[in-house]
């Protein structure tokens, strides 16, 4: 997000003679404006916000997501079945469009590896798999954050955990 060094000059730059469109987007409810101590809707200057248009918008729907997945698919010079496209869907409306979009040349290529010229749904089955989508990956963090190194730089691997089988003998 930007600081309010940025917001004052967008607003400088909103007074010229030439002034610019300036188009921003948030997901930001009440919060601090960054360098600052107030809070405001989307932690944006009030000074700014008075200057400011809102567009409301609306989370897509499963058809939204489903014509949006076809038509990238197509861009990508892949075809799906109907089962997979659904599927694919699916894991938009529960993940998020970006991560279902990426599964597209993913299921794309483990398609091709079975020689076959359609993705079907074993193919986004396999992606959705190998690949986690935010969430999954957060929580695989959590899971399993004694494996990786900390913010001090500390790492505790080769650590006996509580859980693990006692081996020696």
């Amino acid at each position: 997000m930007l600081d309010i060094e940025c917001f004052s000059y967008i607003n400088t730059a909103l007074e010229d003679e030439f002034a610019p469109i300036v188009i921003m987007a948030t997901n930001r409810g009440i919060s601090k404006t960054r360098g600052t101590n107030y809070k405001s809707p989307h932690g944006l200057p009030l000074d700014l916000l008075d200057r400011t248009i809102i567009i409301k918008t609306e989370p897509y729907n499963e058809n939204d997501i489903s014509k949006i997945l076809k038509i990238r698919s197509q861009e990508e010079e892949t075809d799906f079945n109907d089962d997979a496209l659904s599927l694919l869907t699916k894991i938009g409306m529960e993940t998020s469009l970006r991560y279902a979009s990426n599964l597209i040349a993913v299921s794309y290529q483990i398609s091709k590896k079975r020689r076959s010229e359609k993705v079907e749904v074993n193919d986004v089955m396999r992606s959705y798999e190998l690949f986690y989508d935010s969430a999954r990956s957060v929580q695989f963090l959590e899971d399993n954050g004694n494996q990786y190194i900390d913010d001090d730089g500390n790492v505790k691997i080769g650590q006996k955990n509580e859980d693990q089988m006692d081996t020696s003998n």
